[in-house]
């Protein structure tokens, strides 16, 4: 059985998580900021990663990236069509130029089930908020790994670079709310929901609503 810890990190207070086995064995998921404080909460729980995933390269997800690898020698995936944003912090809403992330180690350039050190996991494409992101649904212990696509009662935004709020509702539509109602979403900001909550309630996504 998986179980997921967060810790909120830098001035957009986001959510980096750690999804980890019976074994402490870690995938570290969008590492933020603080990469210090992300660091020593890793070692403190005595978790061991065994990789970097990132939703998407907006620059409040990728910023202790580089930092976080090094310091436990493990690979970044990104998905393909992110790759230079991923780099190049101008271009992924970064307000300065101070972090540069060297190229990721991965890039999915499929869709569907992967799997990376003990873990496997499905990856979707839902591009609207940002053209690569991606979202790791965790179908054996039922809930995902969701990014800025949905938060609990709202949706990512889509006033970004490469946004567009229809390819957005579409890919949620498409990915998300297939999935069963009790599957918990841990999106990039705020707190959990699941997905009948949102289906329910979300202003956004009452298109949807059977």
């Amino acid at each position: 059985m998986l179980k997921v810890a967060k810790l909120v990190v830098g001035q957009i207070q986001e959510n980096t998580y750690v999804v980890y086995n019976e074994d402490n064995k870690a995938l570290i998921i969008d590492p933020g900021d603080d990469a210090d404080r992300i660091i020593a909460w890793i070692k403190e729980n005595g978790w061991e990663p065994e990789a970097i995933l990132i939703t998407h390269t907006h620059f409040d997800h990728v910023l202790a990236v580089d930092s976080v690898r090094d310091e436990f020698s493990i690979e970044v995936y990104v998905h393909e069509i992110e790759s230079e944003t991923f780099q190049t912090p101008n271009r992924n809403m970064q307000p300065s130029t101070v972090v540069v992330n060297r190229p990721a180690d991965h890039l999915w350039t499929e869709l569907g089930e992967h799997t990376v050190g003990p873990f496997t996991f499905d990856i979707a494409l839902i591009p609207g908020h940002s053209p690569g992101h991606v979202v790791y649904t965790f179908k054996e212990d039922g809930f995902v790994i969701c990014g800025d696509t949905v938060f609990n009662g709202s949706i990512g935004r889509t006033d970004t670079p490469g946004g567009d709020l229809q390819t957005l509702l579409v890919g949620i539509a498409r990915d998300i709310l297939t999935l069963p109602g009790d599957f918990v979403l841990f999106p990039g900001h705020g707190g959990p929901t699941t997905v009948s909550q949102e289906i329910q309630s979300n202003p956004f996504l009452q298109a949807f609503k059977a």
